[in-house]
């Protein structure tokens, strides 16, 4: 493509150097399709070797300080920690300073009911903390291999797997996970978001990720003021199966909104799920003790101690997933799990069907009002050939029969 536009000779005659930095970026980007690769014109960049060293040669101090910059916790009203990290730390800080990391955020995390991690402000970080993350939030009996990222500059691959031990203890596998993404979301974060929900260790609540690289490296063009942002790293995603990645195309979050209320629906989400054991548990009761076919109650009790939650993030999953197991072990269509609408507490028995069925009405006092309630609730007529016909939809109680 480049070629081409070089024969056509048309690109020599944009003279401003911004102008023909976005024309070679919209050349590239729709050639490949790669919205990540960029030109651009920066007279005044530094060379990105003098950015790398400056890096590398932060203080322990100044190390802290971006540290403390990056990373945020506190823990939520319902026992839910909650842990923002805006730029993923690599091997070299998490070495050096893990130890503060664990005293001073990670312990005050562990005891937790669940766990809120925000990604939703981060755009990056180094690949060599992905394992570090995922290893904490992951069981210390197996070490599972997550990914494998190819580098192209040097032409190798590394297997990341997590970690056999970890400094502290690990974040029990019994807790639910909540990751948080946003459109902004971006490189190692992903990957991270990425890994966890194919590993069914959390649930990805909020936007699509951008879609970016795990490393993007900016590259000066020759001898020129022009340089290239270009993706040097790519991750094969083991857990993808069939090769697929969130390169390019972003994560998909397991329930979908926008970023500024993700925080808002992953705790509700939570409160859902921290009331399953319950309704499960007096699920089981009411089929022990009310349930008519009980040669068929064994079976549903052990169904549903067995049932698998996990993917659960709403009242309609629920109902849907009980509704599917129940029905299908008792072979009884009617057995049937639904949710309570919400209503107001002076709502009363006309609120629905079923409570006006449960509870007997009062019979007014008036002769013209009975004869109305009576009105209301059969219908009778002579049909031609002189029959009779009466309809009632619901049966009164006898007290109420009686009165009337």
């Amino acid at each position: 493509a480049i070629q081409q536009v070089m024969k056509s000779r048309e690109i020599l005659g944009i003279s401003n150097p911004q102008t023909l930095a976005h024309v070679l970026t919209a050349g590239v980007q729709s050639s490949l399709n790669d919205p990540r690769l960029v030109i651009s014109y920066e007279p005044s960049t530094l060379d990105t070797s003098q950015q790398a060293s400056a890096f590398t040669n932060l203080t322990h101090k100044e190390l802290l300080v971006q540290l403390q910059q990056n990373i945020h916790h506190e823990v939520l009203e319902g026992d839910v920690g909650y842990l923002r990290v805006d730029d993923i730390p690599g091997q070299e800080e998490l070495s050096e300073l893990g130890g503060f990391l664990v005293d001073q955020v990670w312990k005050q995390l562990l005891g937790t009911s669940a766990l809120v991690l925000d990604l939703r402000h981060c755009t990056g970080g180094r690949v060599s903390g992905i394992p570090y993350v995922i290893s904490y939030l992951h069981p210390g009996n197996t070490v599972v291999h997550v990914d494998t990222i190819y580098d192209r500059p040097s032409n190798t691959t590394t297997e990341i797997w997590t970690l056999p031990k970890v400094l502290g203890e690990r974040y029990s596998a019994e807790k639910d996970v909540v990751v948080l993404t946003s459109g902004r979301t971006g490189g190692v974060a992903e990957d991270i978001a990425y890994i966890l929900k194919q590993m069914r260790r959390a649930i990805v609540v909020g936007e699509r990720t951008e879609g970016g690289a795990l490393d993007l490296q900016k590259l000066r063009i020759g001898q020129s003021n022009f340089f290239l942002t270009v993706p040097v790293s790519r991750s094969l995603g083991p857990l993808g199966g069939g090769g697929q990645t969130w390169e390019g195309s972003g994560v998909l979050p397991c329930v979908g909104t926008p970023a500024e209320h993700a925080l808002e629906k992953a705790l509700a989400i939570l409160t859902l799920r921290r009331a399953l054991p319950g309704v499960v548990l007096r699920l089981q009761e009411a089929l022990r003790d009310y349930y008519t076919l009980v040669d068929r109650v064994p079976a549903l009790l052990r169904h549903l101690a067995s049932m698998d939650f996990s993917a659960v993030v709403s009242e309609e999953d629920l109902v849907t997933k009980l509704n599917a197991g129940l029905q299908t072990v008792s072979e009884d269509p009617r057995l049937l799990v639904r949710a309570a609408a919400p209503r107001e507490p002076s709502s009363g028995p006309e609120a629905g069907t079923d409570d006006a069925l449960a509870a007997a009405p009062e019979v007014p006092s008036s002769e013209a009002a009975r004869e109305a309630l009576v009105d209301s609730v059969f219908q009778v007529s002579v049909l031609p050939g002189n029959v009779g016909y009466l309809r009632f939809d619901r049966f009164a109680d006898a007290s109420v029969i009686r009165t009337l």
